[in-house]
């Protein structure tokens, strides 16, 4: 006979206060995933423009040279990689609110496991962010005191 742990066996049921505030959630968060995506319109825009205002001022002055269109060149990837960086929270965010609005709407316990889902990604997502900005802080710091370093004994 197959015995099965507390854990196992534990069947959560959510109270209507805990449904209220999911809900609530659900609607700041479907919020602020379109405000994501309007931040993301404008950094794209952002890069086309970066990009052709470096390519016109070199245009515009010749001592600038070939520097100013690549110059433009790099900044427009730049905000372009930004903009992706910045898509993928904001998409996870959007889809845990679309899930999470739909699933109270028709009462379905899969579809608000999925839009849990979506939250952890969108979670998860941020905190590698997180360290891999701290990691270049830190890169960064060491970095200035070796050039410090190394500029005192020159």
């Amino acid at each position: 006979m197959e015995e099965h742990s507390v854990v196992e066996s534990f069947d959560l049921k959510l109270s209507e206060s805990a449904k209220d505030f999911l809900k609530e959630t659900a609607k700041w968060a479907y919020f602020l995933s379109i405000l994501g995506f309007i931040g993301i319109g404008f950094i794209i825009f952002a890069a086309l423009f970066a990009g052709t205002l470096f390519s016109s001022m070199s245009k515009m002055n010749p001592a600038m040279g070939a520097m100013g269109s690549s110059l433009g060149i790099v900044m427009a990837f730049v905000y372009f990689l930004i903009a992706v960086l910045y898509f993928f929270p904001v998409y996870y965010l959007n889809k845990f609110a679309s899930n999470a609005k739909r699933a109270f709407k028709n009462n379905n316990s899969e579809t608000l496991t999925t839009s849990l889902e979506y939250l952890k990604s969108h979670y998860k997502y941020i905190g590698i962010m997180t360290l891999v900005v701290f990691a270049l802080y830190f890169l960064i710091f060491i970095g200035m005191i070796i050039a410090g370093m190394s500029f005192n004994n020159a």
